[in-house]
């Protein structure tokens, strides 16, 4: 069986996700060391005691996450579930990797980029190829839906797409061509698509402040699941992994229905 060690992948992914492009909420990369061979890793949107038990379950070397550990303003305490979770990657020797707006942000395997690549949506490109983009560390992708959409078959479409219901605001038969999306909890810059032109704006989470937001501008709001639109980049990931080093790599979904 094939194998690489923890130094070898924490520089690919540290090449490819360049983390030091980012103002991040937590630290990137390696965050746990644990054995320095690797020949089998598990996916995961989140770096839970679930998805832990399921590595150690399933005799894995190392996680990679989305939400990893260490989250800024958090209690910096190893305690309660922090101590369980951290505990249980240092008794069975496991590597836990964590990448968050890197992972968000990257132009070909990263969330905003698959969930478009999934759902149908076409990127707005620059001169260079690049995602048009707007917001905070430019991680609000703008674009064009599929033709005659309205924001009832655009949300019906992301439902059964994602396996679950959205949360959707503004007029059903509303016309929608271009559109904005940002994965996971970026329901607080609905501000910032408003001044793009777009017509609805998809992201994975709703606040109170939507509700207005959407019925006085006209821009239809579509919260699809924070964990639902996160699954594909760090899928992504992780099949480049297999792909670049020949070792196995699996992909484990778990259920969470925010």
């Amino acid at each position: 069986m094939k194998q690489i060690t923890t130094t070898e992948l924490s520089a690919w992914l540290d090449e490819t996700l360049q983390p030091q492009r980012f103002r991040d909420y937590c630290p990137n990369g390696l965050q746990v060391e644990g054995k320095p061979a690797i020949r089998h890793i598990i996916t995961g949107v989140t770096a839970s005691r679930a998805l832990l038990e399921e590595a150690i379950r399933r005799n894995a070397d190392a996680i990679l996450v989305h939400h990893g550990w260490f989250w800024k303003n958090e209690d910096a305490r190893i305690v309660g579930t922090k101590r369980e979770r951290i505990a249980l990657a240092i008794k069975h020797d496991l590597n836990v990797f964590g990448y968050h707006l890197p992972l968000d942000a990257h132009p070909e395997l990263g969330n905003n980029a698959q969930l478009a690549k999934i759902l149908g949506l076409t990127p707005d490109r620059d001169s260079e190829g690049n995602p048009r983009t707007c917001g905070p560390e430019s991680l609000i992708w703008l674009g064009k839906c599929q033709p005659g959409m309205t924001l009832q078959k655009l949300s019906d479409h992301i439902g059964r797409t994602l396996g679950r219901t959205p949360t959707v605001l503004g007029q059903p038969d509303q016309s929608v061509e271009r559109i904005a999306w940002c994965t996971g909890g970026a329901q607080d810059w609905m501000e910032h698509v408003l001044q793009t032109g777009a017509q609805a704006y998809l992201t994975g989470e709703v606040s109170e402040p939507n509700f207005h937001l959407a019925n006085e501008t006209g821009v239809g709001f579509i919260a699809a699941g924070h964990h639902a639109t996160e699954r594909f980049g760090v899928k992504a990931v992780g099949e480049a992994i297999a792909k670049q080093f020949g070792i196995q790599v699996d992909f484990v979904d778990l259920t969470n229905p925010i």
